[in-house]
């Protein structure tokens, strides 16, 4: 039968092998998939002729959206910036301000029971509203007293009567968020977020507490890269060199930074194959989370001395480049002639705390002709 003939009768034909597909099949390639043969060619040098730098660079984070998972695009839940359900208007109104997001979790007593999140567009229309409402009573008692002869109230009176010792929970603008699995791929739950029109989700683990957050703007940052506005300046993550050669970090810093810094491999270490952050590296190094002052080894002869912690996490730190601890000073003693020498080891142990109060031989006492030679001989002191 025709190709004609089949579509008069509203049949479908056979579907015809693509051009692509037959000049594969001509040379003999086989049937490799499109996305292997797009990889391919992002990857091939002569492709920079045809795709600029960024495009190449958001073409691969495309492909490369399927294989990521809601725990890797997550805010840990040490970086979630909440809000109580009992909070007042003028918390929350803070709150918004310090923080810079356009969305809050809201919880109760804990983040592990969420409740939902509170929009600041929703938070703003709840305080004109209210603010209107106000001014319509005051015109109304304005246009009363003004009746009865009294004397009309001041004007101006908008923002600044609005009673935000109100609570969040009585305010009424709280909206649901969703609850995914950590092991959910990123690209799913995009596709989720545009169709609930729901663009926060809370990271769920196994037990029901809140591991995380993600919010559409961290899916969509995976491939077109960080997306800073006028208020994300100083977000990242600092890496400060000091003048003694040691660098002050944040935490946050990834491992990645930190040895295009130091130029050495911490992310290749035993340790640090599912680990993103030096803070990670820290903690896993030690098996808990260091408290302030202490200083852990590290690879690459590297030590890490704890600046700012809490007992959740590091937050601040000074690397350092070999030993931190110098030496103890050595103690100096008076010769008969009066003056300082250089005490050795056995005055050392002789004149130790663990031994004071007990009369011992020192070395210049029991040899004083092989003390007191190289002490003639010793140069002046400057000074």
């Amino acid at each position: 039968m025709s190709e004609q003939h089949r579509e008069a009768r509203g049949e479908a034909g056979p579907s015809r092998p693509g051009l692509f597909e037959r000049l594969r099949g001509l040379f003999g390639l086989g049937g490799a998939s499109i996305r292997d043969d797009i990889q391919e060619a992002l990857e091939e040098s002569t492709a920079s002729t045809d795709f600029s730098p960024q495009e190449r660079t958001m073409l691969q984070n495309v492909l490369g959206l399927r294989e990521l998972r809601v725990d890797d695009v997550m805010v840990p839940r040490a970086d979630i910036v909440a809000v109580h359900i009992d909070a007042s208007l003028a918390d929350v109104l803070s709150l918004f301000r310090t923080a810079g997001h356009s969305r809050l979790p809201v919880h109760g007593d804990t983040l592990d029971d969420p409740r939902g999140m509170v929009h600041i567009r929703d938070f703003l229309d709840f305080l004109a509203a209210s603010a209107e409402k106000g001014r319509a009573r005051r015109r109304k008692a304005s246009a009363t007293g003004t009746r009865n002869g009294g004397e009309e109230p001041p004007k101006g009176r908008g923002f600044g009567a609005l009673d935000l010792s109100r609570s969040l929970a009585g305010a009424r603008i709280i909206r649901p968020v969703l609850f995914v699995p950590p092991s959910m791929p990123a690209l799913d739950l995009l596709l989720k977020m545009q169709a609930t029109h729901t663009h926060m989700a809370l990271v769920i683990d196994e037990y029901g507490g809140t591991d995380g957050l993600v919010s559409i703007e961290d899916i969509v940052e995976t491939i077109v890269g960080d997306i800073e506005d006028e208020h994300d300046e100083g977000d990242a993550p600092s890496i400060a060199a000091a003048p003694d050669g040691s660098f002050i970090v944040d935490a946050r810093a990834s491992l990645e930074d930190i040895s295009k810094v130091l130029d050495v491999a911490l992310e290749e270490a035993t340790d640090a194959e599912e680990i993103d952050t030096i803070g990670g590296l820290i903690s896993t190094l030690a098996g808990r989370v260091p408290v302030r002052g202490e200083i852990i080894a590290g690879p690459h002869d590297l030590e890490f001395e704890i600046l700012d912690a809490d007992p959740r996490r590091v937050k601040r730190l000074r690397i350092h480049r070999g030993p931190t601890l110098a030496p103890a000073p050595q103690r100096r003693r008076r010769t008969r002639a009066g003056e300082p020498k250089e005490a050795s080891a056995t005055e050392a142990v002789t004149e130790s705390p663990s031994a004071a109060g007990k009369k011992m031989p020192a070395a210049a006492e029991t040899a004083p002709a092989a003390a007191e030679a190289p002490a003639a001989d010793m140069p002046p002191e400057n000074g």
